[in-house]
């Protein structure tokens, strides 16, 4: 096994080309943060992630789950069975990243009515926050 001549000490999100850049970009997209964050509650099917997750297409989810896997973020455990088992689960990595993004969406969570009160005047949102609507 060849070692790498110039190992990374430390990645510079900022760098153009620093790898970070693409493992940041699948853990905060649209669809990587909501998968991360719902596999923080345990190992899932593909099935209990699409249901938990509003609006996500099975194509998206595939995608995003295959990403995430080679970033290093969730394993894919194949039971090799007919019909088809698969169960997702983050690794440590992933754990510790779910962790910092339940964080942020903790924090969005429970400032949307204020974020929102402040954002553009002629901007329109609705956003149902529990049982209650804010327009």
């Amino acid at each position: 096994m060849k070692k790498n001549s110039n190992p990374i000490l430390r990645g510079n999100v900022l760098a153009q080309k620093c790898p970070s850049r693409p493992i940041m970009q699948h853990l905060t997209n649209r669809w990587g943060t909501l998968v991360m964050i719902v596999l923080r509650d345990g190992t899932k099917r593909f099935s209990e992630l699409r249901k938990a997750i509003e609006g996500i297409s099975e194509r998206m989810l595939a995608q995003t789950l295959q990403q995430l896997e080679q970033d290093g973020m969730v394993h894919r455990q194949d039971f090799q069975t007919v019909p088809p088992h698969v169960e997702y689960s983050l690794t440590p990595y992933g754990a510790q990243a779910a962790d910092k993004l339940a964080d942020l969406v903790d924090w969005l969570e429970g400032n949307l009515p204020d974020i929102l009160a402040a954002s553009a005047p002629n901007r329109t949102t609705q956003v149902h926050l529990a049982n209650r609507k804010v327009v």
